[in-house]
C-alpha cells in the first residue's frame, strides 16, 4: 500500500511543479502587458496656462508641456483686440479688447510650434510671436 500512495504523491508534486512553472511563465508574459495597459489608461496630465497680450507682445513668450498633456490656455488682452493662432493644433481665436478666451487641445506630437497674432488691423500684430514646446515622453 505504501507504493501506490508514494506514486500518487509524486504525481501530485509533478503536477504542482508544472502548474507553478506555467503560472510563472504566464506572469512573465502577462505582467508587462497589463502594465502597458494600465499606463495607457492613466489619465493624461492636465496643464493650464494664462497668456497675456499687451503692447503687441505675448507673455509668456514660451510654454513647455509634455507630449499627450491636455493643455488649457486662457489668453487675455490687456489693451486692444488680438488674435491667437497655433497652426499645428488648428487653433485660431480672436481675443476682444480687455477680454479673454480659453481653448483646450491635446499636445499629441512633440516639437516646437509657433503661436502668433493673425490680426492684420495693425502691422505690429505681425511681431507678436511665442512658442509652444512639446517635449517627448
Amino acid at each position: 500500500m505504501a507504493g501506490p500512495v508514494g506514486f500518487h504523491t509524486m504525481t501530485l508534486q509533478r503536477r504542482s511543479i508544472g502548474f507553478l512553472l506555467m503560472t510563472a511563465a504566464a506572469s512573465l508574459v502577462l505582467v508587462p502587458a497589463i502594465a502597458r495597459l494600465i499606463a495607457q489608461e492613466a489619465p493624461p496630465n492636465r496643464r493650464e496656462f494664462t497668456i497675456s497680450a499687451r503692447d503687441y507682445k505675448f507673455n509668456p513668450g514660451r510654454i513647455e508641456v509634455t507630449q499627450d498633456d491636455l493643455v488649457k490656455l486662457t489668453v487675455r488682452s490687456e489693451d486692444v483686440a488680438y488674435g491667437f493662432t497655433i497652426d499645428h493644433y488648428r487653433v485660431s481665436k480672436r481675443i476682444p479688447a480687455g477680454g479673454a478666451v480659453s481653448l483646450e487641445f491635446r499636445a499629441d506630437a512633440s516639437g516646437t510650434y509657433a503661436y502668433y497674432s493673425n490680426m492684420t488691423s495693425d502691422p505690429r500684430h505681425g511681431s507678436m510671436k511665442g512658442e509652444l514646446v512639446v517635449k517627448s515622453k
